[in-house]
This record gives C-alpha cells, sequence and structure tokens, in this order.
C-alpha cells in the first residue's frame, strides 16, 4: 500500500501546486465550486493493532472538498472533528487529517474513514507524505 500511496501523492502534490499567474482562457471551465460543510459525518474512536486510532468519517461534501484540493475547508473540516473528538487536539492528529485532507481522495477514493492515530510521531511534512499519512508504522511495533 505504501508505494502506491508514494507515487499518487506525489502526482497529487505536483496536481496541487499552483499555477503561474496568466491570463485566463476564456474557452476554459471556471473552477469547481467548494462544497458547503458539513465535512465530518462522524467519527469513532477504537482499537487498531492494539492502540488507540480515531476514525474520521467524512461527508460527501467533506470528500469532495477534500479532492479538489480545497484547503481552506480543512481548517473548517477539522473544528467538525474536534467538535467530535475534542480529545484528538493534538499537533500529530492535526497534521495526519492534514495530509489526509489533501491527499486520501487521489490516493484512495471514497475510503470509508480517515484513520488518525495519537501514537504516531510528529514528523515533517514530507516524511508524513512519504508515509501516506500514517508515520511512524504499526502500533504493534511501538
Amino acid at each position: 500500500m505504501r508505494s502506491n500511496w508514494c507515487g499518487v501523492l506525489a502526482a497529487a502534490t505536483l496536481m496541487l501546486a499552483p499555477a503561474p499567474l496568466s491570463t485566463a482562457d476564456p474557452n476554459e471551465p471556471s473552477p469547481q465550486p467548494v462544497p458547503s460543510p458539513p465535512y465530518i459525518d462522524h467519527t469513532r474512536w477504537t482499537q487498531w493493532d492494539g492502540s488507540k486510532s480515531l476514525r474520521v468519517y467524512p461527508t460527501w461534501a467533506g470528500r469532495r472538498a477534500s479532492g479538489l484540493g480545497a484547503t481552506q475547508p480543512g481548517d473548517e473540516a477539522w473544528s467538525e472533528v474536534l467538535s467530535l473528538a475534542p480529545d484528538a487536539d493534538t499537533p500529530g492528529m492535526r497534521a495526519q487529517f492534514d495530509c489526509h485532507w489533501r491527499y486520501a481522495e487521489f490516493a484512495e477514493p471514497g475510503k470509508r474513514s480517515w484513520n488518525l492515530e495519537p501514537w504516531r510521531p510528529v514528523v515533517d511534512d514530507q516524511t508524513m507524505v512519504d508515509a501516506g499519512c500514517n508515520p511512524g508504522g504499526s502500533a504493534a511495533g511501538l
């Protein structure tokens, strides 16, 4: 799975890079509008490999907004996660969520939940992407 994620994430990163300023072509379709919230349907704490894991279930609007590469709604979506699971408010969990928000629909469209684990290490963005948004290996190895 990891090698698949890496290739897809590399392609998605290139697709989401800001385009240089240019004059708009009136014949090109306009950008698709970002859907309105709510972006998160529900969350559920579970055990994965013997350790705590938060499953985040995005709504259709959340999947669509994240799939469009819309970053601003990611803050709204994270706020929704925290209203449903206040104990998820850690830097590592936010970084995992942000990675899933930016890349999950490219790497694995329609994945049922985005899984965030508080035991995962806080890492830089490149390491996060290279790890498929789940750095630090499995919980069993910790």
